[in-house]
């Protein structure tokens, strides 16, 4: 079993933890308050921002043959996956520009900048949220909600491009040498951080 294969089988349950969460479940059923998905648009906008700088620190590491893939990863996060925040923070009327991290968005955030300065530990601890994600997408899209702001959400972390995505992450992970406890070691901080993002921070005008 590969490497990427065995953390699958440890997050499995830990993505169930994450579908059961109220603001997942919610995005599901397509009733989830405005409020909440707004908060979480805006702290998921700040993340993606240094995801994009984790996938570039990465980059400066990489051997040739992942060089053009993490500038992919870097491209896709920076243009489509921020794009569609945009567009929905429009619907929402989320504050893209005068949001602030909240503390489990600063904690993942550091958690995975600070990985990054290794290329193998840097791809461990980032593989919860391309899966994850991937995962949530795949599984939602088999009853997707009808309410159509949710039903994009979903469908973006559906697509066959993510998910293709996320399969060529894990073939960089599998060839990195990364020591095999160690990744796990970080993967599962990584999922840890997954779950505790679904906690949206509220403001009090929310």
């Amino acid at each position: 079993m590969s490497l990427a294969a065995h953390l699958e089988e440890i997050g499995r349950p830990l993505v169930a933890e994450q579908r059961a969460h109220p603001t997942v479940a919610g995005i599901a059923a397509g009733d989830l308050p405005e409020p909440v998905f707004r908060s979480w648009l805006e702290q998921d906008y700040l993340f993606l921002l240094d995801y994009v700088r984790v996938f570039s620190r990465l980059a400066w590491q990489a051997p040739a043959a992942h060089l053009g893939d993490l500038v992919d990863l870097a491209h896709a996060t920076f243009h489509d996956e921020l794009a569609l925040h945009r567009s929905l923070a429009a619907e929402f009327g989320a504050d893209l520009d005068g949001a602030t991290k909240g503390g489990p968005c600063a904690n993942y955030t550091a958690f995975l900048l600070d990985s990054a300065a290794n290329y193998g530990e840097g791809l461990a601890a980032l593989y919860p949220c391309m899966w994850g994600y991937s995962t949530l997408g795949a599984e939602l899209a088999t009853d997707p909600p009808a309410e159509p702001r949710y039903r994009r959400w979903v469908d973006t972390y559906a697509d066959p491009g993510f998910a293709a995505l996320t399969r060529r992450c894990a073939e960089m992970l599998d060839e990195s040498r990364v020591d095999p406890a160690r990744a796990e070691l970080l993967f599962r901080e990584g999922m840890r951080h997954e779950l505790a993002f679904w906690d949206v921070p509220r403001k009090p005008t929310d």
